[in-house]
């Protein structure tokens, strides 16, 4: 068998980093686990070809090659799925698709000769079995979890990982919570299920041994899951595993606003060579917090627990959601205000949509306020359902939002309030490599010379040079970023230099 892996390509959006990428020299932020996971379960014997479309192009001639065409998708990747469907029939190839788009029911899967879908680990063996028995089916699916002990370590041999910014690496699927606009649940289930300590070591010197070095992120949805366990035996195993390679790593994840409450824990993670985390924390609002039954975050000071993560050696990333039911007019400068006092210098800002399935979905559907299905674009001010606040008076608000918090004045004073109290662990140490510095020469034409905001670039860089010297790099690598939010931003409204 000729195979090809086909990642379709995405928008531009928060997390695409398109436009720090260009400055950093690197095509893609991260290549696809779940494709390159899929790729190690099937036969040793077949030959692989894999093409990441936000990497390089599709040609025909590859699409030709293959015996069948592999595609995995999300929401995000609806339309360029549209486009490589239609080529494949053109060319006459077989298409196989899974991944959380067609899980969760897509209308193009009409035109799919094969649907394998949940989870590889259980649906991927009948097709190949029913495959190599010459009457495969059209659709595999499962009401079941995967054990993840069967899940083999990717096939990186097929990835040009020079071209990558970051590489993945998954320890744990599901989460504990139940908030009802989160699809997390519905996909993984709210049971922790967790790969065994050799199995994420195995996982991580596959990558050393591949010659990565730099940052790796840990795609768990909420990484603490299950604190136990990682206290016990994962963070220790990782903690001696960095020590005798020099920390090749600088690790990142996700994980729920709970983690404020462990210090053991945060420690633990800083000395294992985290230095970044994305907590969901939503909105300032405690009213809206209890409608979306966000309860982790509820009955505490929001901004207390942010600074207490960040104070242990762990930047805080945020997410945000505008247009909850319980949003008045005033959320929209709380939340600005919320944000800067915060120093959270990454701050994910959406409106928010319904994913199918959720409880979110369900509630809006019996309500008959459903409209479409969600785009899966964090930035395009799309909603998929009617909002109790006039829809024009929120995104106008919603506009303004990330047009003051990615203005430069701001983003620079919460980079400077961050790095004021950023202690950094073995994560933040580790060697920097010549791509860094080929970024900060770029850097300096981009954001010191061309840039509007200049100004507030070369403060930041003076007032790390003398006040936080051994944060130099990173306070270069927000500043990059925030290139990349501010131009992101932009094409919806002109955020103000």
């Amino acid at each position: 068998m000729r195979i090809l892996l086909v990642c379709p390509e995405s928008p531009e959006t928060f997390w695409s980093f398109k436009h720090a990428l260009r400055i950093a020299s690197k095509k893609a932020l991260i290549p696809p686990l779940g494709l390159l996971t899929v790729a190690a379960m099937l036969p040793p014997q077949w030959q692989k070809k894999f093409v990441d479309m936000g990497v390089e192009s599709l040609r025909d001639k590859d699409i030709e090659w293959a015996d069948y065409v592999f595609i995995s998708a999300m929401q995000i990747h609806k339309e360029s799925v549209y486009r490589i469907i239609t080529r494949c029939k053109k060319l006459g190839a077989k298409i196989v698709a899974g991944g959380p788009l067609f899980t969760s029911g897509c209308e193009y899967a009409h035109d799919i000769d094969h649907l394998v879908l949940n989870e590889a680990e259980l649906t991927l063996p009948a097709f190949l079995k029913d495959l190599a028995e010459e009457h495969p089916e059209y659709i595999y699916t499962s009401h079941q979890w995967a054990d993840l002990d069967a899940t083999p370590i990717p096939s990186w041999e097929l990835v040009d990982m020079k071209k990558y910014a970051c590489m993945p690496i998954q320890y744990s699927r599901g989460c504990p919570f139940c908030c009802d606009f989160c699809d997390v649940t519905i996909l993984f289930g709210n049971r922790m299920r967790t790969k065994t300590t050799g199995q994420f070591l195995a996982e991580m010197e596959s990558l050393y041994l591949r010659g990565w070095r730099g940052p790796v992120f840990v795609v768990d949805d909420n990484f603490i899951g299950n604190q136990e366990k990682l206290k016990a035996e994962v963070l220790p195993a990782i903690i001696d595993w960095m020590e005798q390679r020099n920390h090749p790593f600088a690790l990142n994840t996700q994980v729920s606003i709970n983690l404020c409450d462990d210090e053991d824990l945060m420690g633990l993670m800083v000395r294992a060579g985290f230095n970044a985390v994305f907590v969901g924390i939503e909105t300032p609002d405690d009213q809206s917090l209890a409608e979306c039954h966000k309860s982790q975050n509820r009955h505490r000071n929001l901004v207390a627990s942010v600074r207490k993560i960040q104070s242990f050696g762990l930047q805080v990333q945020g997410g945000f959601i505008i247009g909850f039911d319980s949003d008045t007019p005033s959320i929209f400068a709380r939340l600005t205000e919320f944000i800067q006092e915060s120093g959270i210098v990454t701050a994910m800002v959406g409106l928010l949509n319904a994913p199918s399935g959720t409880k979110l979905y369900r509630r809006l559907l019996k309500e008959k306020r459903l409209i479409k299905m969600p785009t899966g674009d964090n930035t395009d001010l799309s909603m998929n359902f009617v909002p109790r606040m006039n829809y024009d008076d929120l995104v106008a608000g919603y506009s303004r939002v990330v047009s003051r918090i990615y203005s430069s004045k701001l983003y620079y004073e919460r980079v400077t309030t961050f790095l004021r109290n950023y202690r950094p662990g073995p994560a933040g140490r580790f060697r920097r490599h010549f791509y860094d510095v080929r970024a900060f020469v770029r850097s300096i034409w981009f954001l010191g010379i061309r840039n509007k905001g200049r100004i507030y670039y070369w403060k930041l860089l003076l007032w790390s040079l003398f006040r936080r010297p051994q944060l130099f790099p990173l306070a270069v690598t927000l500043a990059i970023q925030g290139f990349h939010f501010h131009k992101t931003f932009s094409k919806n409204e002109g955020c103000p230099s």
